[in-house]
């Protein structure tokens, strides 16, 4: 029996009472801030419990590389000190990570990962000795499997390694960020194909998650500060004013001040059509085997900017698709018996710490 299989057996049979669990951590590090988010398994089911967010100053990190390793290190060290974080998941951004489906053919084949690792070149521009990786199973017949690959050079789970080290902080899993975001998002076993659109202040994630893998990814350099900007510099007014606009008028027609609803829209459309752009891709392209891609079922949304007023409204009209604000709690508790301890705008912004932390409770 495999370790695995005989820890499996074991909780079964003999289950950690829940006041002797360990707390799980989900750290989201962009590079602009770190979220980090508990959750704790109590006799009510699952319940948040330390939770909060830092800035990141700018250089530190870039498109997910660490560039500063000794100011990670005394953020973390801060957060270990004063939260008393010991040991977390940790989220990877997409810009670093290399996504390709697989198929392998079962005759012949003794292992999966050396069959992946001969693989690796035909589909990523790193060496196979330079890089790690990690599969989901799609689906199986008699013949062959089909594999989701995610792969990342090794010198950047190398960088993120020693900071954690040095700060004495264990690393139990680094995920895709775009993963963690689909398991606090999608109802656990939908296998249904959505977008998830993740509008961040700097950036936006757009997703593909089919048969519960994470099928595409794609970041935008469109984000709420962006918004916020455009509202300083057509009013004259100070970044924090211009803020503060945004999230009270948003996109509504019919408020006292006109002209705002056409600075926002300006704005979101180039957003929204880059959402068009890979929504129609998805829809008349065909996968690696020529078969059609299954019809995205509605896009999700997610992320600190995506409850701007009016936001989804847009997106339902001028796609023609079913746009949704994302439940994150929806794997995790009922909010109709207890009311989360964070607030439904601010959750939207934890998104991938949730997932993070939720994979402690979850096969996914």
């Amino acid at each position: 029996m495999s370790f695995d299989l005989f820890n499996r057996f074991f909780k079964r049979f003999f289950p950690v009472p829940y006041f002797l669990t360990v707390p799980s951590f989900g750290l989201d590090i962009g590079d602009e801030s770190l979220k980090f988010l508990e959750l704790v398994n109590t006799k009510n089911g699952l319940r948040v419990g330390r939770h909060g967010e830092c800035n990141i100053p700018p250089g530190v990190i870039e498109l997910g590389e660490i560039k500063n390793p000794k100011k990670i290190e005394e953020i973390l060290i801060k957060l270990r000190e004063e939260v008393g974080l010991k040991s977390v998941r940790v989220s990877l951004l997409e810009e670093q990570v290399y996504l390709f489906k697989l198929r392998l053919e079962k005759i012949g084949l003794e292992s999966i990962r050396e069959s992946i690792e001969l693989s690796l070149e035909e589909h990523i521009p790193l060496k196979a000795s330079e890089a790690i990786f990690d599969y989901e199973l799609l689906s199986q017949d008699e013949k062959s499997l089909e594999l989701q690959v995610a792969a990342i050079p090794k010198n950047v789970i190398e960088s993120y390694l020693a900071v954690f080290k040095n700060a004495k902080i264990i690393v139990k899993s680094f995920e895709l960020e775009a993963q963690a975001i689909s398991r606090s998002t999608v109802k656990n076993g939908d296998l249904e194909t959505y977008m998830i659109v993740d509008f961040g202040e700097k950036r936006t994630g757009i997703f593909i998650v089919s048969r519960g893998a994470v099928m595409f990814t794609s970041t935008l350099d469109v984000g709420g500060t962006m918004l916020s900007n455009m509202i300083a510099k057509n009013f004259k007014v100070s970044f924090e004013e211009a803020d503060k606009m945004k999230r009270k008028y948003g996109l509504q027609r019919n408020t006292e001040n006109k002209e705002i609803f056409s600075v926002i829209l300006n704005s979101v459309s180039v957003l929204r059509d880059e959402v068009v752009k890979h929504f129609l891709y998805w829809h008349t392209h065909k996968d690696e085997e020529d078969r059609d891609n299954p019809p995205i079922k509605k896009i999700i949304l997610c992320g600190g900017d995506s409850n701007l007023i009016g936001l989804s409204e847009y997106f339902s009209v001028s796609m023609k698709n079913t746009v949704e604000m994302a439940n994150v709690w929806v794997n995790i508790l009922d909010t109709e018996k207890h009311v989360p301890d964070i607030n439904f705008k601010r959750a939207l912004s934890f998104a991938a710490s949730l997932g993070l932390a939720l994979r402690d409770y979850k096969h996914n």
